[in-house]
């Protein structure tokens, strides 16, 4: 019987996130949000301080620290990892030192020193393919084949943080919705789960409110997304995704159970 994914709570401290930018900016807020996750089932926490979303302002690694920093140390006793979800390597470092033990990086470690960092920490890590950056990743993404190509770019990656010195067993892996990717690339991506299960490594998918289920149902802005996102959710959980990062925690993980439930029934 194949066992339920892990759920990862997303903690935006951020006041431009896509779908609860600004909502847990306040440290007090995210800190008692990130506890609220964990009463509705989380099993991990990802704390970020940078909008990802696309067409988003880059945040220097400074002003990045300074909105998660707090956060991190008011949740690393509160009994689950902490992710920090940054591309700074500085960044990581003081995560790191605050208490987090997970990276979660959307460049898949590409900033100076990210690598070492992540590496030296001996920790798990998330490397995540993006084409492009995201000011431009959504500016008519193209790829010649997109499951080989996102697989060759994340194989790369693995390679690069393997020859810094990291150790194969702290591999995790993101094919990156909507990061860089039209709606029939990130549906052929949810629906080949297993070709990237195939690379050996613990798959992480994040699809939480994300534009594409508006792009499927024309009427759902980011406020009413959960019934697409719970879909998706089982979806790659039958397929066997690893960790699903999700913003509505306590929804999927009843979906999630009552789907392993009747799945479980003799």
């Amino acid at each position: 019987m194949r066992s339920l994914p892990k759920i990862m709570g997303i903690v935006n401290v951020t006041p431009d996130s896509f779908s609860d930018g600004g909502a847990y900016f306040d440290h007090k807020a995210a800190i008692e949000h990130g506890y609220a996750l964990i009463r509705q089932g989380a099993d991990i926490l990802d704390i970020g301080g940078e909008s990802t979303r696309p067409d988003a302002a880059p945040v220097s690694a400074d002003d990045e620290i300074r909105r998660i920093l707090p956060v991190i140390e008011g949740l690393r006793d509160c009994g689950k990892p902490i992710s920090v979800d940054t591309r700074h390597a500085k960044t990581m470092e003081v995560a790191l030192a605050a208490g987090a033990g997970i990276i979660n990086d959307v460049s898949a470690l590409q900033d100076q020193g990210a690598l070492e960092c992540a590496a030296s920490a001996n920790v798990p890590v998330c490397l995540m393919h993006m084409q492009g950056d995201p000011q431009s990743m959504q500016n008519e993404p193209r790829y010649n084949h997109v499951l080989d190509d996102i697989k060759s770019f994340i194989l790369s990656r693995i390679e690069c943080f393997l020859a810094a010195g990291g150790q194969e067993q702290n591999v995790i892996i993101d094919p990156g919705i909507g990061f860089g990717k039209t709606l029939d690339h990130n549906l052929l991506i949810l629906n080949n789960i297993s070709y990237f299960k195939g690379l050996g490594f613990p798959v992480l998918i994040g699809l939480s409110r994300k534009r594409f289920i508006a792009a499927i149902d024309q009427n759902a802005d980011t406020g009413h997304r959960l019934g697409g996102s719970i879909g998706g959710a089982l979806s790659v959980a039958i397929q066997g995704a690893d960790i699903i990062r999700v913003h509505d925690v306590q929804e999927t993980v009843q979906a999630l159970r009552v789907f392993h439930a009747i799945e479980s029934a003799e």
